[in-house]
C-alpha cells in the first residue's frame, strides 16, 4: 500500500517554544484520517509544513512518496487543501476563480477542465452562483468554493482543516457526502475538526494531538473500546435493594446503567434482574462515543 502521507520525527520551533515536538505519523492511500487536538495542539502546523507554508526546524515530510522540500513541486500537485480561513478574490465570478486556481497548477483550458469544474458545481451545490462575484457570496457558499479549489487539480490527496466551522447542516450534509464519493474513489482525506462525531463517523483511523506531540493513534474502533464503554441503560417497574442489582450498576433517576464491553454481557444482565425478581419496563444500550475517549485522552497525566 502506497503511503500517501509520511511524516517522520517533524519539530517546528518558534524560539523555545514548540509547536511540533518530534511528529510522526503515516496515512495510507484511501484512508479516511483523522487529526484531532485542543487548540494549539499543533494541527494547523503540521498542515502547513506539508503545504510547504512553513518550514520544519527537524525531520521530513512527503506526500504521495514527494518530499515537500525537495520535490515540492510534485508534492504540491498531489495535495488538495481546504483551510479554515475563508481566503477569496474579490474580483471574479466562482468560475472564475476555480480556472484561475486549475492554472496555477499547470491546467489549461479545456473541455475535460470545463466539465470537471460543472461537476465540482454541482456536488457542492454552487451551479446557480457559477457566475456571480464571489464576493456577493455568503460565508457558506465561499466555504464551499474553497472545497472547490481545493478539489479542482484532482489532488490525490484531500487535506480538510475545520471545513465545518460555524457552517450550516445543509453544508455539512452536501460536503460529506461528496467527500465520502471522493474518498470511495480512492482519494486520501485527512481530516481536522472539533466536531467530533463527523470524524467517529467517517475516519477508520485517528491520531490525537497534544502539545505538538501525537498521544494516541490508533483505528476509531480499537480507540472506542480501549477508553470508553458500552452502557446498557435499564427503566426497572420497581426498586431493587443494592445488593441485589448486578455489579458495575449506578443509577439515574428511574434508569439503572450498567457497564459493558461488548453486546454478549447484555443478557447476563437481564438474567441477574430477573432472578432478582425486577420487571423491565424500558432498555436501550449507548455506544462509546469519541468526545469520552478525547476527553479521557487530553487529560492523561494531568492529574484529572
Amino acid at each position: 500500500m502506497t503511503i500517501a502521507v509520511d511524516v517522520q520525527d517533524v519539530e517546528k520551533r518558534y524560539g523555545s517554544f514548540a509547536a511540533l515536538a518530534g511528529v510522526s505519523l503515516r496515512v495510507e492511500e484511501g484512508e479516511f484520517f483523522a487529526l484531532l487536538g485542543p487548540n494549539g495542539a499543533g494541527k494547523t502546523t503540521l498542515i502547513s509544513a506539508l503545504a510547504g507554508l512553513t518550514r520544519p526546524s527537524a525531520g521530513s515530510l512527503s506526500v504521495m512518496g514527494h518530499d515537500v522540500a525537495k520535490d515540492y513541486q510534485a508534492s504540491r500537485r498531489a495535495l488538495g487543501i481546504v483551510p479554515q480561513e475563508i481566503v477569496f478574490d474579490p474580483f471574479f465570478s466562482v468560475r472564475e476563480t476555480l480556472r484561475f486556481q486549475a492554472g496555477y497548477f499547470g491546467i489549461a483550458r479545456s473541455r475535460e477542465l470545463d466539465a470537471w469544474i460543472d461537476e465540482l458545481l454541482s456536488k457542492l451545490s454552487l451551479t446557480d452562483k457559477a457566475d456571480q462575484n464571489m464576493r456577493q457570496l455568503s460565508g457558506g457558499m465561499k466555504r464551499r468554493v474553497l472545497v472547490a479549489q481545493a478539489l479542482v487539480h484532482r489532488p490525490p490527496v484531500i487535506v480538510l482543516d475545520e471545513p465545518t466551522a460555524g457552517v450550516d447542516v445543509e453544508l455539512r450534509q452536501t460536503l460529506w457526502s461528496f467527500i465520502r464519493e471522493l474518498n470511495a474513489r480512492g482519494h486520501t482525506v485527512l481530516l481536522t475538526t472539533h466536531y467530533l462525531e463527523e470524524a467517529q463517523q467517517l475516519c477508520t483511523r485517528i491520531a490525537m494531538l497534544k502539545q505538538g506531540r501525537v498521544v494516541a493513534m490508533d483505528t476509531t474502533e480499537h480507540l472506542l473500546n480501549a477508553f470508553s464503554e458500552r452502557v446498557l441503560r435499564v427503566k426497572l417497574g420497581c426498586e431493587l435493594p443494592a445488593a441485589l442489582l448486578p455489579q458495575r450498576a449506578s443509577q439515574d433517576g428511574a434508569w439503572h446503567h450498567f457497564s459493558i464491553h461488548d453486546y454478549s454481557e447484555v443478557e447476563t444482565v437481564l438474567a441477574h434482574l430477573r432472578t432478582a425478581g425486577a420487571t423491565i419496563t424500558n432498555m436501550e444500550v449507548t455506544e462509546p462515543e469519541l468526545e469520552e475517549v478525547f476527553v479521557k485522552i487530553m487529560h492523561q497525566g494531568a492529574g484529572e
